[in-house]
Order: C-alpha cells, then structure tokens, then sequence
C-alpha cells in the first residue's frame, strides 16, 4: 500500500468513520491454554483421519520436534476451527523478481486454469507481462480468473482490465468504491488484501508480493553488499511468498472461489479446480483465510503461538500497529526468558502507519523486546517464527485493519527444518537491521513523538 493509495482510501473513509461502528478484537483471556484433546485434527483429500491415524502421521512428520509443538497444534486448532493438511512441498520465495519469476513459470506451464487474486495489479512493465501471460493461456484454453481489489487498483486504468475481459479472462473488482457497481452488499471498508494465485488447482502461491513493479527493485537480501544509509535513492523492496504444492492448496483454491461467491459474481467458468492432490512433501500446515465476519483466526493464532512460545519469537512486520494485547504477550513472553526479536521498517511506503507502531516503542524496549529496524529496503514481508517449529507467512499485517476489516490469508507451517529456513532468513533480515535501544528511543525528536501521536489516533482506520 502506498501514499497514493492510501489518501484515496483515507478520503473515501471519511464519511464511513463517522457511521460505521468499531470492531474489536478478540478478548486474549478467552483464548485456550490447556488442549482439549491430545492429537490436532488432520485433514486429508479423502476426509478427516480418525484420531489413532492422525497419531501416527504427526509421530512421523514431527519425529524430531519437541513435544511442545503436539500441544500447540491442538490450542491454535481450538482457537481458529482450522484442521492441519500434510503431505505438503513448501518453497520460500524472497522478493519480487524471484517470485514473478516463479510465478509466472508456473502460469506458462498451466493446462487447465488459473485463479489470481490480489490487492494491487499494476498497468505497468511488470502487471503488461503478467497481463499478456495471461491472456495468451486464455487464448491457448486455459480458464482464467482474477479477483483484483477495488481501493488497490484505483490508480490502474480500467482500460486494463477491459482488454482482459476482452481477451475472455473473468475479472472481479472487489468491493467497488462505487457502490452502483457492487451487485451486492456495499462494503468500502472490507477490502480485499489476499495474494493468491492457484495453478491448475495443484500449485498455489501466497504472500506479501502484490502484481507490480513496485517490487522489481530487489532488497539487499541475502546480497554480499553491506547496507549504507537508510536515505538511498534506490531502496529495494524486502518481501516474502511461498509456493505449495500438495493437499494445501485446495484450501487456496477454496479460499479464492469463496471470495467471488461472496462478491455475488456469478457462476465460474467449467474447469478442474479441485483435481485429485496426493501428497508432494512432507510439510504439515493450516490455512487460515480471513473474513470481516468471522472471529479474526490469523490473530487468536499468532496470539497462541506467542503465548505457548518457549525459546523464540522472532517476527518480520511491514506494518506493525499491534493492540495492547499483542504488546503485552511479546513483553510477558520476553519477561519469562523467551528472546523476542522485531524487525520492523526503518524506511516505509507509508509514513503514518510506521509513526503510529512507533508509538508502542517505549514500552516494548521498556519491557525486554529487541526492536531492529531494516536499513536501506522498502520492508513488505509479514512473517514470525515462533520456537523453530511455529512458522506462518501471508497477507495480514500486524494492525487492526488486517485482523478485522480486511479479507486476508495466511498459511502456518509446523515443521522444524521449515522453521530452520524461516530463522536463517530472519537473521539475514537482522544483519541488515540496526538495533534500537531503549535509551536512543527516548531521546528522540520531539516532532517525531508529535507524528507518533497522530498515528495513534488514526490507527484504527490505516
């Protein structure tokens, strides 16, 4: 989300803040602290394991995981409803021009469809070669849908997506600022911030990386190059995907057929979109996909993990503006002997939301979290890896707009040697960052306690 964007929305906002009546989160005393059960649920293509067949599946998946992860399994599944799938294959993708590069390497190969759904689709060199990519495996019968939000394409021409439409590719534009073009319910505020993109219903891709050249500019991630000055000219864009292949992914396609049925869009054209998945790994994970109307499962997870966290919680926020709840489970975490690390922006596409996290600052240092800030790249990524073992990548933010109002999806991964992968991109991240201290903090300018100030009172709505 940049300045551009975010003016627009604020505008639209306007009148909607003065009659619309402010959710809340859910009550962090109410979540579970003791399993209800010993063994999670597992959720396979041919239906549910019976519990004795669970057992053993997870004995052998996480044979060498600490006896805590079985426990934490069962408190997230008591707190978001949402089953394990395993048998998955799971790739980490760091920035945009690698996952682009996947990406469409995957689309050039399709056979049957293609179902994308994104926050932002750009009418620049980036979203032109998707956009041609796309409507070439139109042209060659493959079916293709796009689900593209109506507040992150305000600044793309219409123009664009008509020619799609006219090369025979299905376009949803979700929740329309203009409520004569919504068929249905009227929601502004609810929008639509998933990354998603289901190949032929068997490789699905999800993220932070939206479709446009914003994120053509890679970070140093990674790069033997030694971070300079967070005043560059030329800042990279540090971001994280994932592809899956295996059972997961019906859950992606499920999540993406879901948001057009709700969107009352009509009927999707015929095509395969559930084949037959056997298993192409040995990652067990949950998909949790978000709604304005449920019970905000990407926040009572995260809040669980943090809470049932042993060792580590190391988290990678774009847009941080926690509640005070969240703040208080990373100190009592950090009191306790857990080592808490943030990486958080230094350098941000939208000033505002950064203040307005800053002003948790003081009492997160105060109470014994490590607050880093990545120098010289535009961060965008929206990860944590809890214990090693506790690993979830996706769409939501740290704030109250991603776990309330908008439509997100994030996947969690409990696996050691994925959580592995996930610390050693995270200490990349730290070796790119600069410490904040807790007396640096305080001695900070005045008018930037005055921007903190103002991030505050907008924080509910950014």
């Amino acid at each position: 989300m940049n300045n551009k964007r975010l003016s627009s929305f604020l505008a639209f906002l306007a009148f909607v803040c003065v009659v619309a009546s402010c959710k809340s989160l859910p009550n962090a005393d109410h979540l579970p602290e003791n399993p209800s059960k010993a063994t999670p649920a597992v959720a396979t293509p041919r239906g549910m394991l019976d519990t004795k067949r669970a057992a053993e599946l997870l004995r052998k998946r996480w044979a060498n995981a600490s006896p805590d992860l079985k426990q934490l399994a069962v408190l997230e599944e008591q707190a978001t409803g949402a089953p394990l799938i395993p048998g998955n294959k799971v790739t980490l993708l760091f920035d945009g021009p690698a996952t682009m590069r996947d990406m469409m390497a995957a689309v050039r190969d399709a056979r049957n469809s293609i179902n994308l759904e994104t926050y932002i689709f750009d009418q620049d060199p980036v979203g032109l070669e998707f956009a041609e990519l796309l409507m070439e495996k139109q042209r060659q019968g493959v079916v293709v849908n796009i689900i593209a939000d109506g507040v992150g394409t305000l600044a793309t021409p219409k123009e664009f997506f008509e020619r799609l439409r006219a090369a025979g590719i299905k376009v949803l534009i979700f929740n329309p600022v203009n409520p004569l073009q919504r068929p249905g319910t009227w929601q502004l505020n609810n929008r639509d911030h998933r990354k998603i993109m289901v190949v032929d219903g068997k490789i699905g891709f999800t993220g932070g990386i939206n479709i446009s050249e914003t994120y053509a500019n890679s970070s140093l991630f990674r790069s033997r190059k030694k971070p300079s000055t967070v005043n560059s000219e030329e800042v990279g864009w540090r971001d994280t995907h994932i592809r899956i292949e295996g059972p997961a992914v019906a859950a992606l396609q499920y999540a993406f057929i879901d948001n057009w049925v709700r969107q009352d869009a009509g009927e999707l054209p015929p095509a395969e979109y559930f084949p037959r998945l056997a298993p192409a790994g040995d990652k067990v994970m949950r998909v949790l996909a978000t709604t304005p109307d449920r019970d905000s499962e990407i926040y009572k997870s995260l809040m669980v993990a943090m809470n049932e966290a042993k060792t580590s919680i190391h988290i990678t926020s774009a847009y941080f503006v926690p509640d005070q709840q969240i703040v208080d489970a990373l100190v009592a975490a950090a009191r306790r002997g857990v080592d808490v690390k943030l990486v958080l922006p230094a350098v941000s596409d939208h000033d505002l939301i950064m203040y307005a996290g800053q002003a948790f600052y003081d009492q997160l240092l105060k109470g014994g979290v490590k607050i880093y800030q990545l120098q010289v790249a535009v961060l965008h990524a929206k990860t944590a890896v809890i214990d090693g073992i506790w690993s979830t990548i996706g769409s939501a933010n740290i704030d109250r707009r991603s776990f309330i109002h908008n439509y997100e999806l994030n996947v969690v991964v409990l696996d050691p040697a994925f959580g592995r992968d996930m610390e050693a991109a995270f200490n990349e991240d730290l070796r790119s960052s600069k410490q904040v201290t807790l007396e640096a903090w305080r001695n900070r300018p005045w008018k930037d306690r005055l921007r903190e100030f103002m991030g505050r009172l907008a924080e509910y709505w950014i």
